[in-house]
């Protein structure tokens, strides 16, 4: 069979053309994703890289669909693409777990203890006393790895599982006290510096 006679089978239109537009759309909407992220976080340099990629992905599979209009399977496979990979640029996101968090944690006892346990983790950490509404509290504001994440939330939960606390996202940060981890390098090629 010659490649035109493929190209043109019915094989190739209600198969494998679906296939190949379902998997670019999976493609292009998890470089999407991640895209965005790293634009969110401020990383100049790789964010057009991906969007480069993201973009010549995503014309490549439109430009299949507008030839063969007459292929209904192609619009699912279109959909179904951008689905899956919504579902898998978070899930590739969650697993880099770039960048950097804060987490503050507002107590009314148990402070210092909680203190020394981030402390010995290697996790800097600063103490603020602040007026709640329900009294007088002390806030714990810690800057980490967001790879550290569920180990500070595990240390948190050890002192009380009910503890408030609340974490947020940071673009950039200078300096500071941070655990030693096996992708320091990752850590010092966005700028943060050990003391």
């Amino acid at each position: 069979m010659s490649i035109e006679a493929f190209f043109s089978s019915g094989w190739f239109q209600w198969v494998v053309l679906p296939l190949l537009i379902f998997v670019a759309r999976i493609t292009d909407v998890t470089l999407m994703t991640l895209r965005i992220v790293f634009s969110a976080q401020g990383r100049r340099s790789l964010a057009p890289i991906v969007g480069f990629f993201e973009v010549l992905i995503w014309i490549l599979a439109i430009s299949q669909i507008m030839r063969n209009l007459t292929n209904p399977l192609t619009y699912i496979a279109y959909a179904s693409g951008f689905a899956a990979g919504n579902y898998m640029g978070l899930f590739i996101e969650q697993k880099l777990a770039i960048g950097m968090v804060a987490v503050r944690v507002f107590l009314k006892q148990d402070c210092d203890r909680l203190m020394e346990k981030l402390k010995e983790n290697g996790f800097g950490v600063t103490k603020l006393s602040a007026m709640g509404t329900q009294g007088s509290i002390d806030i714990l504001y810690t800057l980490i790895p967001r790879r550290s994440l569920k180990q500070v939330i595990d240390l948190i939960h050890q002192i009380d599982p009910k503890i408030f606390y609340a974490v947020e996202e940071i673009r950039t940060a200078s300096q500071g006290v941070f655990p030693p981890t096996r992708d320091w390098q990752i850590w010092q090629a966005i700028g943060v510096r050990r003391k």
